[in-house]
Parts: structure tokens; sequence; C-alpha cells
């Protein structure tokens, strides 16, 4: 009976072995799945892949694409990509089925049409197909992206997507079986040995009736313990089995909860402030804003800079390339380099109009220049609105390289100045020799743009025998941008309005104005009066609060934007 205990144990085990192993090897889990969006997708222009999909199974995900025509596939956070769909009607890839064969797509109504989203700054990476495009989605740095396709905007978005993913290749139950399987065989095994034994102790038993009898006395006790024993030995590993199948759903229930459904999928953590641009990013904008400028420059020719270059700078650009094209000898304005990229200063603030400052200092730069590049809305693309030399011997201040805040010109939270005040005191101090900002903003020695300018604006006052001179300096308050500094203070870029106004101290006086003036006024003397326009772009850092210093200038120049007659 023992001995058919031991066999039926042995084969059982050798089962639960088996099954243990074949979880491991012929039943295991594929290591991946697909799942495809249905063909009963409504059309729409753009199709969103949620960011969630990316990470929710661990792992890199792999994306075929199947379209009409060409396509684009681009890549942006998941805020950029909301705002670059806007009204427009859209599908959104959410999750996956509970089976896992199929995406779930969610269709959003909209605006028919969207602009082409091919050559956006919003986005941090393209890629072009035509017909298919196999895709393997790997995030371009921390945090959270989200993924676009769309054709031109007015053709429907292709919609044979299918997504690969990590499949979770764990079998709890498998080591478990394994260990059960070998406890059953050796209990197996031990009750057979035990049963042996005992049938060679029976046959060996001769003698005489008495003999026996008295044998039988004597090991009885210890046939009695044998038997105790060898049944202890069975129950231990019958025992041992059952407590080990009894404890896998607890080890496996103790075990890390897996990723919530796919289906039903779980709200995205926020997402930690990131700044608007990368650096890759930063430098592909900067060099099609530079490619921009040196073709205007070259042909002087404003349109060019269509697209790339608006507010100030396109003003003194446009007005500099008039005044060129008839005075050989007026000076052009300081190139834009791409190249030597001394810093970069990106805002956090992911609201629009979104704010971005480059200290460049390439071939034709004589002092690193300050560019200021601004974008309206997600759909249109930043354009430079500002240049503005470093004053010589000045230091910039240090500004975080991985997102910096944008402050509201009229904010003084932190700051010595808000944004406008330190202009307004700037305007204050080119107007005013006896300014009470005086002592609150200075320049340095080796680069006195206040000080000349005083000086120029009283030579000309003293030597006016045939006119009197005034001037002004406006601060322009939608051109005021404030970025926080690394020490809590700020560095504030905006345009100042100087005005130079003359008019005849008699009757018959005339007044003369100089060739670049008179390339826009049309003529270069008057008896009326005239009225020159001169656009300062401007750059001070103003210390934080409780700081005994004073604000410093840290750029300054200024262009010729108008020249008139009364």
């Amino acid at each position: 009976m023992r001995f058919k205990t031991a066999v039926a144990l042995v084969l059982l085990g050798l089962l639960t072995l088996l099954a243990g192993v074949g979880q491991k090897t012929i039943w295991a889990p594929s290591a991946t799945f697909t799942a495809s969006a249905p063909s009963d997708a409504a059309a729409a222009p753009l199709t969103v892949i949620d960011q969630k999909l990316r990470t929710q199974q661990g792992g890199a995900v792999k994306i075929n694409i199947e379209g009409d025509g060409n396509f684009l596939l681009a890549v942006g956070r998941p805020d950029d990509v909301e705002a670059w769909v806007g009204k427009t009607a859209h599908n959104t890839v959410t999750g996956v089925s509970g089976k896992k064969d199929a995406l779930v797509v969610e269709h959003a109504d909209g605006e028919a049409t969207a602009p082409n989203p091919a050559g956006s700054d919003l986005w941090v990476s393209t890629e072009s197909a035509s017909g298919q495009l196999e895709y393997t989605w790997t995030p371009p740095a921390d945090g959270q992206w989200s993924l676009m396709l769309a054709a031109d905007g007015s053709q429907p978005a292709p919609s044979s997507i299918s997504m690969t993913f990590p499949n979770d290749t764990s079998t709890p139950w498998a080591v478990p079986l394994m260990a059960i399987g070998g406890l059953l065989i050796l209990a197996g095994i031990a009750l057979a040995f035990l049963s042996a034994r005992k049938r060679d102790g029976e046959g060996d038993s001769r003698g005489s009736l008495f003999a026996r009898r008295a044998r039988a006395n004597v090991e009885a006790r210890p046939s009695s313990r044998l038997s105790m024993v060898s049944g202890g030995m069975v129950t231990a590993a019958v025992t041992a089995a059952v407590v080990a199948l009894s404890g896998a759903p607890a080890n496996a229930a103790t075990s890390p909860a897996p990723a919530p459904s796919m289906e039903s999928a779980s709200t995205a953590p926020a997402q930690p402030s990131s700044p608007v641009l990368l650096d890759a990013q930063f430098r592909r904008i900067l060099e099609q804003v530079s490619s921009a400028t040196d073709a205007g420059d070259a042909a002087r020719d404003a349109a060019k800079l269509a697209g790339r270059v608006a507010g100030t700078e396109l003003e003194v650009r446009t007005q500099n390339y008039k005044i060129r094209s008839q005075v050989g000898t007026y000076e052009a304005r300081m190139p834009v380099r791409s190249t030597k990229l001394l810093t970069t200063v990106v805002t956090s603030d992911h609201s629009w109009p979104r704010s971005v400052l480059a200290v460049t200092q390439g071939d034709g730069n004589v002092v690193p220049q300050l560019l200021v590049l601004v974008q309206p809305s997600a759909r249109e693309n930043y354009r430079l609105t500002g240049t503005t030399p470093l004053q010589p011997g000045t230091t910039f201040p240090a500004i975080r390289r991985d997102g910096t805040d944008t402050l509201p010109a009229n904010g003084k939270d932190g700051l010595l100045y808000s944004g406008e005040e330190a202009l307004a005191g700037l305007a204050d101090r080119l107007t005013n020799s006896e300014s009470s900002f005086k002592d609150k903003l200075v320049e340095g020695a080796s680069s006195p743009y206040i000080a000349d300018t005083l000086s120029y604006q009283a030579e000309v006052v003293a030597s006016g025998a045939n006119g009197n001179f005034s001037f002004t300096h406006n601060v322009v308050p939608e051109s005021t941008v404030v970025f926080r500094t690394a020490d809590g203070g700020a560095l504030v870029m905006g345009r100042i309005n100087f005005g130079f106004d003359g008019t005849p101290k008699a009757s018959g006086d005339k007044l003369t104005i100089g060739d670049d003036a008179a390339a826009l006024a049309g003529g270069k003397e008057t008896t009326t009066g005239m009225v020159l326009n001169f656009a300062e772009s401007m750059a001070v850092y103003v210390p934080p609060a409780g700081s005994t210093d004073p604000m410093k200038l840290v750029a300054a120049t200024r262009g010729l934007v108008g020249a008139s007659f009364k």
C-alpha cells in the first residue's frame, strides 16, 4: 500500500514539476502584444496618441502607421500638442482594450481643418513619411511626451495605427509548482525506500515460533517507531505541498500590484515645471532665425525677414535697409548669429506669449549680443523681436538653464523694482541728468551709454543756434519681458522710444538733418521743424528685494526708425 502511495506521489510530483517548467517555456507569455486602431474610426485631420501609452506597460513602444500619401508624426509636450490641436476635430488614442488587441480611440468634433503642422517650432522632433512609418517611441528628454499625426491639416490623418507594447511575462506559479513537484518526488522516493526496507526485514525472519514471537515482542516497539517515522515523513511531505500550494497565492497577493487596466487610463500625474524649449529645439529655431536675417541683410529686403523677425527688430531693420539703399556709408545692424551660443534663457511658463533669450557672439559680433525671441501663440513660430549688444565690461547675470520664471512687467515679487519701474527709471536717467534714479541705476565705466546719451543731448541743445531742441525717452509697455535670475533678481528687457524734436527759433531759420534721417524724411532742410524717432533696445538687471545694490544697465543700443518734418 505504501509502495503504491509512493508511486502516486512521484507521478504527481513529476506532473507538478512539468507544469511549472511549462509555464517558463512552452506556455510562457509572449514578450510583446500588438493592438490596432479600429478600422471604423471617424476621419479627422489630426490624431493624437496620448502620452500615457508610452509608459503604461514599461519599455519601448513600437508604432506602425499607414496612410495615403505624405504624413507627419510630431513629438511634443502634452500641453503643447493640446494647444496646437485647439478646436480642430481630432481622434485621440487613449488606451488599449481589456483583451489587448485593440486601441481605444476617442473622437472629438470640431473645425474641419488646421494649419499644416510641418515646420512648427512647437515640435521637439518630427518624422516625415509617405505611405508607411515604423516608429520607436522614445522620449527626447525627461517628462511627458505626446505624439500627433497629420497629413497637411486639411486631409484626414492616417487612421491605420498599430502599437506593439512590452507584455507582462511574469509567471508567479512557475517556481512554486516546480518546488512543490520536487517535494512530492522526494516524498515518494523516501516512502518507497522505507517500504522496501520493511519487506526485507519480514523475509529474513526465520526460526522457531517462540523465537519469532520473542523477536516480534522485542521489535514491536522499534517497528512501531519506524511506522510512525515513515508515516510522519509522508505527512510532512504532503503538508509541505499543501503549505506551498496555499502559500503561492499569498505570495502572489503580496507582490507589487499590476499596472492599472489600459482600457480605463488613470489620470496622469502633474508634470513638473519644465522649459518650453529643449536645447536642440532652441538651436534649430536660432539657426532658422539667423538664416532669415542673413538673407534680409544681404538683399536689404525686409520681405525676407517675414515669419522670423517681428516687432522692434523688424521695424529697425526695415528702416536700416531703406537708409542704406541711399546712404552707402550707413552702418548695418549687427548680424544675428546662431553659432558660438554662449547661453540661453528659456521660460518655464507654458502660457502664451512665450519669450526666450539667447546670447551669441559669432562672426561680425564684436561683443556678445542678446537676442529676444517671442512666440505669440501655439500655431505661430518664434520671431526675433530685439537684438541688443552686451555693454563692454558688463557681466551677464546668471540664469538657470533648465527653465526660469517669466514675471509680469508690473510684478515686484521678490524684486527691488518691477520691470516697469526699472525701465521707467532708465528712461528718466536718459532724459534728466539729475534724475532721482541717478544712484539707483548705474552703468559700467567702460560702456557709458547713459552718459554718452546725456552728453549728446546737452551738446545739441547748446549748439542749436537756429533751433530749440528737446528729447524724450518713453517706455513701450508691451515690449517688456522679465526673466528671473538665479540670485532671485531679474533681467528686464524692453524698448524705449527716443524722441528728438527740433523747431526753428525764428521765422526763416532752417534746421538741417543728417543723410540718414533725410532718407526717411525725404529731405535735409526744414523751416517748420523736424522729429526724429529712435528705438532703444535695453536690458537692465534688477537686484532681489532687500539688496542695497543698484540696478545695472546690461545691454543697450538704438536704431533710427523714423524722421519727418512738421
